[in-house]
């Protein structure tokens, strides 16, 4: 089913209150994000490209081996993992 497929799949059924099996996402959670979202938006960034290395090393250790991530930030001229990063995600 390919639309479930990509973040944006995730933010329509949130903003619709359905969940991906049709059933609804209950109020409290729905209460719950809406706040913690509100709080991330007034948040001061730091940088486009220190965001882009986040989301890169935070969604590609879900995909990729340690050693291919780091080689594909060095080679994208971003800082490697750091040693906190690799505890965090590779860590089992």
């Amino acid at each position: 089913m390919s639309e479930n497929l990509g973040a944006d799949a995730i933010d329509q059924a949130i903003a619709q209150g359905i969940d991906f099996d049709g059933s609804p996402i209950p109020e409290v959670k729905l209460k719950l994000y809406q706040e913690v979202m509100a709080l991330e938006a007034g948040r001061q960034r730091s940088g486009v490209s220190n965001t882009m290395r986040s989301r890169i090393v935070r969604i590609g250790a879900k995909h990729l081996p340690q050693d291919k991530l780091n080689q594909m930030l060095i080679d994208a001229d971003f800082a490697p993992l750091k040693d906190k990063e690799i505890a965090f995600y590779y860590s089992k």
